[in-house]
């Protein structure tokens, strides 16, 4: 018997159900691609086109570093499926805008080759590999979060001939404070940019990919359309962090807007949170991976020491989405309950 036709006759064993679908990796990637796509264009509208030369030195270097691991580990390439792309540029966007190439990219190949390959590629890490990689390099590198990024000249210009009289004050140029930050310190909507800007992404920010809460959300809803991601966690997440902060702000609605549309809640909630790898597998477990996420982000941005939790957040509970998984499995088809006697 010929190779080619033991290959032919060769029985691929495998656990039902043996259904097939269209959509591949690759196609998957490539609208999250799309879907970031006006984050991107924002952000280099807002803070200039820096951003995109991050996210090419970011995107070479994971194109490299998977690569030459897939090489070094005898494993079949999937620099194709366009996964390792993904990984750089939310993690570019996860960074203030003049973060140190050097450090982007140790961090690149952390992502790519601990948090990723470490644990057998592709829907197999334990942990999204731009949150973990983020929070790692805000304790290596912790002098290179201190600076907030300004919005340029343009996009202030912007702002002041969209504000209405009236409406809000707009924050002193010299100012370094993000918007969480003032919330933090004591809740003063004068002193504050209106919700508008907060809206358009005409703020200060530590992450870049967190500004614009209108590009965020056009990509967010791309994803539900294109059924690349469910409802259930991000609505689920911002909900719950919208109900507490309502309750913690004294029934303040504008106390809870501002946390809605500041810091990470809504990058995190539609572009990490609803990662396949690290997220339950059911509805159900969904709705409490999405609670637990906005209980946890809450906690951390009424009562820590730091002004945001998202990262922090994604993380603890993607280390416990098995144990979510294990007590929402759904009943196998067919079984019955016993009877008790």
């Amino acid at each position: 018997m010929s190779a080619k036709s033991s290959e032919q006759n060769h029985l691929i064993i495998a656990s039902a159900p043996h259904l097939h679908c269209h959509r591949t990796t690759t196609s998957v990637m490539g609208n999250v691609l799309i879907a970031l796509m006006p984050i991107i264009v924002a952000v280099a509208f807002i803070y200039g086109c820096r951003v995109l030369l991050s996210i090419a030195v970011a995107s070479v270097t994971a194109l490299l570093a998977e690569y030459l691991i897939q090489k070094a580990m005898k494993r079949k390439q999937t620099i194709q499926d366009l996964s390792c792309i993904v990984t750089a540029v939310i993690l570019v966007l996860n960074l203030p805008l003049d973060f140190p190439f050097w450090q982007l990219i140790i961090g690149t190949i952390f992502a790519i080759v601990v948090v990723k390959a470490a644990f057998g590629g592709l829907g197999q890490n334990f942990a999204n590999p731009a949150v973990t990689t983020r929070i790692i390099l805000v304790s290596a590198f912790a002098s290179s979060f201190a600076k907030n990024t300004e919005p340029l000249a343009r996009a202030l210009r912007l702002s002041n001939s969209m504000l209405d009289s009236g409406t809000g004050i707009a924050l002193d140029s010299s100012s370094g404070a993000t918007v969480l930050v003032f919330i933090k310190s004591g809740f003063d909507p004068n002193e504050l940019r209106t919700l508008r800007d907060l809206l358009l992404g005409i703020q200060r920010t530590t992450a870049i990919g967190e500004t614009c809460a209108i590009a965020i959300l056009i990509g967010g809803l791309y994803l539900l359309f294109k059924k690349i991601i469910k409802w259930h966690i991000p609505i689920t997440y911002i909900g719950t962090v919208a109900v507490l902060s309502f309750l913690y702000g004294g029934f303040d609605m504008q106390f809870m807007l501002y946390h809605l549309l500041s810091g990470g809640l809504l990058f995190g909630a539609f572009f990490m949170a609803t990662d396949y790898a690290t997220s339950p597998l059911t509805n159900k477990g969904k709705i409490v991976f999405g609670i637990g996420l906005g209980i946890l982000t809450s906690v951390i941005r009424f009562w820590s020491n730091l002004p945001e939790g998202v990262s922090f957040s994604i993380l603890t509970m993607n280390v416990l989405t098995p144990h979510i998984d294990r007590f929402t499995k759904e009943k196998p088809f067919g079984t019955e309950l016993k009877e008790q006697g």
